[in-house]
């Protein structure tokens, strides 16, 4: 049966050259949340991307390199969640196959201590070890520079196959071929299935079939144990003996927190009289994933032509960023992030308690930003309820107009991602639910209607009520807020914020704070600026403000001011609207549209209060009700958009 091949943005990325395209493994990561505990007594699971040559190819790509994978995954949700992220992450997939026959790998992994992390590998059959040489393009590979070779997927016939005839397409063009040695046992057959920990076991057959290959190969990496497989002895001398005998290729030793060695010529009498290149002294949280940061690192200086020593620093950096973190590909950094870390000098031992770091960190997590964003807002409660009591209609009425505001925006937007909803989970959860199927970007609000000090939907245990949400919504909290409050009142909501915000962190959830200042007092210019800079001073650091339309360009550039200092990585504002008329929010989109950091608005009764009335009453149609709100829509848009322009 012939392999599905997704061609998505292909034509487009047809021109452009490529670092490396990686070969191989392909898996969903369900990391044990739990850590300190048995893989047994785990009871709950994160998800990522996994797989070296996958974490591998994320890695290069936020480290700017231009990257693509060769692999398959299964026609199931786990295969078109992987496909997804790589898309995300910038990681060209036209060579990203998908296998109707077989099912996406997964591994489930946890944290037991800093020496044991246990993992099992479910990938009987799997689609990425389904690999032949039908897989391989020689006009992708003839637009790379390299290619990245994974010794695991040397393990099965079509896979070795595969991964030959990419390395001599490679070199043929003059490129580069990297080979990773990658070695777990289990894939080999040469440890139980239960195994999946289980770092070296000794074979003869295996280093045989992995030495095939090192006469095409330009660069060798792997840890002192894949050494010793390729070598062929557990002799660390010998073993860099017997590669040696089969390449001149330079030898990249992974050591650890020690940092890596380079052999770059004649394997000297001594292991010390190789090139060492240390390492960074940091707690090791996690090692799972450090391997391929430590490879993308590399391959960032190596393939950019700087010298090997610079290069395995990089590698080493990266794989220092990534045994602090939980994850694999999600813990992989940027260049950015990279190039913070090398410039302090007071580089913490526990990386993943640094708030400077992770700041900049998330800010690589977070894809999908917007230039310009649009949002109907219809997560109103009270109000909608209000007036159903007035119409007499009942109670489930509301829900269903909610459906109906939904269908409007995906009648105007027809799929444009700069469009988006925000939707409550009380009367409008049937319609957040169908907002999955849909690309738009969602968002849902949390705290509970008019509280002040801010309370939350669930209770004060925010994380346990986030752990129910999907993960792409975004989490809106609307706070009336000022400086001149009441001290209470101010003490109890910069703990709820605070709270919500690590929160939000912790679940990997974006998160929007509509602050509104104008309720229980005057405003001049500098009034929201404040709030703004108080709440990011006590480290709540949102994702999106979402803020009062103020005419006033000099309020807008005290708000610009503040995120620019702050959190120059912030998404953006958006502008409410406050039940204004579409003139005078025009009036005010002209006044805030020249600042860059605001992106777009979420306005709602503006829009749709006129046609929920006569909804409610029975003077209009759902199509009707739904072509009025579609048409209120487009016009603020359309005045968005001119403002933006001007």
């Amino acid at each position: 049966m012939r392999i599905g091949r997704a061609m998505e943005g292909g034509a487009m990325a047809q021109a452009d050259r490529l670092d490396f395209v990686a070969i191989g493994r392909a898996a969903v990561d369900l990391y044990g949340e739990q850590v300190g505990g048995r893989l047994e007594d785990m009871t709950s699971f994160a998800k990522y991307v996994g797989g070296s040559p996958t974490n591998t190819a994320i890695g290069g790509t936020r480290l700017g390199l231009k990257t693509a994978l060769i692999t398959r995954v299964g026609d199931d949700h786990m295969g078109r969640f992987l496909r997804e992220q790589l898309d995300r992450e910038g990681v060209e997939t036209c060579s990203v196959s998908t296998d109707p026959d077989r099912l996406t790998a997964l591994v489930l992994l946890g944290i037991r201590d800093g020496e044991r992390f246990p993992l099992l590998f479910y990938r009987e059959n799997c689609a990425d070890m389904a690999i032949d040489e039908g897989d391989i393009d020689p006009t992708l590979l003839a637009r790379a520079g390299a290619v990245v070779l994974s010794g695991t997927h040397l393990s099965r016939p079509g896979v070795f196959a595969a991964s030959m005839k990419a390395a001599r397409l490679m070199r043929a063009g003059g490129g580069r071929v990297i080979l990773d040695i990658d070695y777990r046992p289990v894939l080999w057959g040469a440890a139980t299935p239960g195994m999946g920990e289980q770092r070296f076991v000794a074979d003869r057959a295996v280093t045989a079939k992995l030495q095939q290959i090192l006469p095409l190969v330009d660069l060798v990496v792997g840890t002192q144990e894949e050494v010793h497989i390729l070598g062929g002895s557990e002799d660390d001398l010998a073993a860099l003996h017997g590669i040696r005998a089969h390449t001149d290729a330079p030898i990249v030793v992974k050591r650890s927190a020690e940092g890596c060695t380079v052999f770059d010529g004649d394997i000297p009498d001594r292991i010390e009289d190789g090139r060492a290149v240390a390492g960074f002294p940091v707690e090791v949280f996690n090692v799972l994933g450090a391997g391929d940061a430590f490879m993308a690192g590399l391959l960032r200086g190596w393939l950019r032509g700087e010298p090997l020593e610079t290069a395995c620093r990089w590698g080493n950096a990266c794989g220092a960023l990534v045994v602090s973190r939980h994850g694999c590909a999600p813990a992989m950094p940027s260049w950015r992030e990279l190039q913070h870390f090398l410039g302090r000098t007071d580089i913490p031992y526990r990386l993943r308690t640094d708030v400077a770091l992770e700041r900049v960190h998330w800010s690589v997590e977070r894809t999908g930003r917007h230039e310009s964003l649009v949002v109907l807002a219809v997560d109103h409660r009270t109000h909608f309820r209000t007036l159903a009591a007035r119409t007499g209609a009942k109670p489930d009425r509301i829900a269903a107009f909610k459906a109906l505001v939904l269908r409007a925006t995906d009648q105007l937007a027809q799929g444009d991602r700069d469009f988006g909803i925000l939707l409550d989970g009380e009367d409008g959860v049937r319609a957040l639910e169908a907002t999955a199927a849909l690309p738009y970007w969602v968002g849902r609000p949390i705290e509970v209607p008019g509280s002040r000090p801010v309370t939350f939907e669930g209770g004060a245990e925010v994380a346990v009520t986030l752990r129910e949400w999907p993960a792409p919504q975004v989490v809106k909290c609307l706070v009336y807020y000022r400086m001149d409050d009441p001290s209470a009142v101010r003490v109890a909501q910069d703990q709820a914020l605070l709270a919500l915000f690590q929160a939000c962190r912790a679940t990997r959830h974006p998160l929007l704070i509509e602050v509104i200042v104008s309720a229980h007092g005057a405003v001049d210019t500098r009034t929201t600026a404040a709030v703004l800079e108080h709440l990011y001073t006590i480290g709540v650091v949102p994702d999106w403000w979402k803020l009062e339309p103020d005419g006033d360009p000099a309020t807008w550039a005290a708000i610009a001011a503040v995120i620019e200092r702050y959190d120059p990585d912030c998404e953006g504002v958006l502008l409410l609207g406050l039940s204004e008329t579409p003139a005078r929010l025009v009036e005010r989109f002209a006044a805030a549209a020249r600042f860059p950091v605001v992106k777009g608005f979420a306005v709602g009764r503006t829009i749709w209060h006129d046609a929920a009335e006569r909804w409610f009453t029975g003077s209009i149609s759902d199509n009707a009700a739904v072509e009025q709100i579609a048409a209120n829509f487009q016009a603020l848009v359309a005045a968005w958009r001119m403002a933006r322009r001007d």
